[in-house]
């Protein structure tokens, strides 16, 4: 075994380091992928209620949130276009992928995302990858000798030769899937700035929960957030829950109230939900026009439960009817439904935010390796990086992009040969 060449480390055993110790092995690299959990992928098994919500219908590059530059941003999710990721899955994995237009997803034709995780993980053991489960990476050092090489430090004092360091890591969200913040830590050492980290696409709290009794209650809303540049606006699911708020649209618009928590309350980020497709000129018209009691003309649009909690606090009597209803009730009903301020006090943290925000910036890598600028040999990939996008695949899809792009770094910078990005294997089919 001792003449065998250094192998590339991949450290991570997530959607990102699935793809990249995959791209990498394909070209004809030896491969050492290591995974502090025992199975790896947990966030992939978790996804979409354990469905797999693999890629978004289209790509929303505008959506993504970054504090590093969004002319990397687009440059990296650029190169692999998501109609060859799509391309990817089923002639690779042979798993046909299906389109739910009506949430913009698309999942395996299985719905299972045990089959994504298992069809990666086969395929990486087919092309000869070394999977070393229950090991967790403590450090990766440039090697003294040969120069250009590293050394990767495992627990009980065990290390790696590697030609090449593939960090993997993930962020921070949801620990119980391995993430620990290992790579974060590494990626700081070794001398690359990484923005602050925040928990992202994570469901609200409220404090006091003052609309607990409406737990499970859900319906499909518009989030804005007043004052941001550029505008932010969400729409997709809301749902009331025992401590807070949670659904796509409150996740996609979480990281706004979690970045400005610690802020003063005059400076912390207002949310307005309007709760049906109507806005305020539609409702003053409707509720102008509109016959019998008020409560049950608003119950009409929305679930019963929560058209009775609005016109409550607007302090409507419960048979007051709609010509009953004065020019200020009608205002501050009207207020309530189109833009109401919704009392959040918090997150619910890392340990329920699907994604970190924040992580090493983007412009100290290369956008088309996905090598280091500060440390030649070091490839970064997936949710390390500092860019997520909304709910509905497009994290997924930053994983398999970059991890594809940093794999075939690797792999060309071991080789010495020139394939990239650009010039990825052919699989065949599955």
């Amino acid at each position: 075994m001792g003449d065998q060449p250094a192998p590339i480390v991949v450290v991570g055993a997530g959607a990102a380091g699935l793809v990249a110790a995959l791209f990498a092995a394909r070209v004809g690299s030896r491969v050492i992928v290591v995974e502090r959990t025992r199975d790896g992928g947990r966030k992939i098994l978790i996804s979409g209620g354990g469905r797999c919500n693999i890629l978004p219908a289209a790509v929303q590059a505008e959506r993504f949130v970054t504090a590093s530059s969004r002319h990397s941003l687009r440059n990296i999710l650029r190169s692999w276009p998501l109609e060859e990721q799509i391309r990817f899955f089923e002639r690779e994995l042979g798993m046909r992928l299906v389109l739910e237009t009506e949430s913009g997803k698309w999942f395996p034709e299985t719905h299972r995302a045990r089959d994504v995780r298992d069809g990666l993980l086969g395929r990486l053991r087919e092309s000869g990858v070394e999977v070393r489960f229950g090991a967790s990476v403590t450090d990766a050092i440039p090697a003294a000798d040969p120069p250009g090489r590293w050394t990767v430090a495992l627990e009980h004092g065990q290390v790696i030769a590697a030609a090449a360091v593939v960090l993997a890591t993930g962020g921070l969200s949801v620990p119980t899937t391995g993430s620990d913040g290992t790579g974060l830590r590494i990626a700081r050492d070794l001398g690359h700035t990484v923005s602050p980290t925040y928990p992202a696409l994570a469901p609200l709290r409220a404090d006091p929960p003052v609309h607990a009794h409406l737990a499970g209650v859900s319906l499909t809303v518009t989030i804005r957030a007043p004052g941001r540049r550029p505008r932010f606006e969400t729409h997709g699911g809301f749902l009331f829950t025992h401590r807070g708020y949670s659904g796509p649209a409150v996740l996609d618009a979480s990281h706004l109230a979690t970045r400005s928590a610690g802020a003063a309350p005059s400076e912390r980020q207002a949310l307005l939900v309007q709760w049906t497709p109507w806005r305020r000129e539609r409702w003053d018209r409707e509720l102008r026009d509109g016959r019998g009691g008020v409560a049950s003309f608003v119950a009409r649009h929305m679930p019963a439960r929560l058209a009775e909690q609005l016109t409550g606090e607007t302090g409507i009597p419960a048979g007051l009817t709609l010509a009953q209803l004065d020019r200020g009730a009608r205002s501050a009903l009207i207020a309530r439904l189109a833009e109401y301020p919704l009392p959040w006090s918090g997150s619910e943290g890392y340990r329920k935010a699907e994604v970190t925000g924040g992580g090493v910036a983007l412009g100290e890598v290369d956008p088309v390796t996905m090598e280091s600028r500060r440390q030649p040999g070091i490839f970064l990939c997936g949710e390390i990086l500092d860019a997520f996008g909304p709910i509905g695949g497009h994290n997924f899809l930053w994983a398999w992009t970059t991890g594809r792009a940093a794999g075939l770094g690797a792999a060309a910078r071991v080789s010495g040969s020139s394939t990239g990005v650009g010039d990825p294997p052919e699989f065949p089919g599955g």
